[in-house]
């Protein structure tokens, strides 16, 4: 079963530019919702174990908007390879999902 809604992870390494991402997403109707939320990561990057503080973003939106989300995300992100996860929402209220759509899109 497909899913008419998604949640897109993205971090990055400075709250400013996560309100700049989340904004930006906001401005063009690509999110309904956009949560930040500080976070601390540890990764393997170029072959040794890292460690960082990030501001991870949450984007509640519309599946058929991903292509459009990742997109934005690669142009505007500060990151060479940013995080970019697609999590396909199961269920929800069907007034909350209702909210999602009447927030997102043209």
């Amino acid at each position: 079963m497909q899913s008419d809604h998604t949640i897109v992870i993205t971090t990055t390494d400075n709250e400013k530019e996560a309100e700049f991402l989340a904004r930006s997403l906001l401005e063009a109707r690509l999110a309904a919702c956009v949560q930040i939320v500080p976070v601390r990561s540890l990764y393997r990057w170029e072959g040794r174990i890292e460690e960082a503080a990030e501001w991870r973003l949450e984007i509640k939106t519309r599946a058929d908007l991903y292509p459009r989300i990742e997109a934005l995300l690669k142009a505007q992100h500060s990151y060479d390879t940013p995080e970019i996860l697609r999590i396909p929402v199961a269920g929800g209220s069907v007034e909350y999902r209702a909210w999602i759509d009447a927030s997102t899109g043209e």
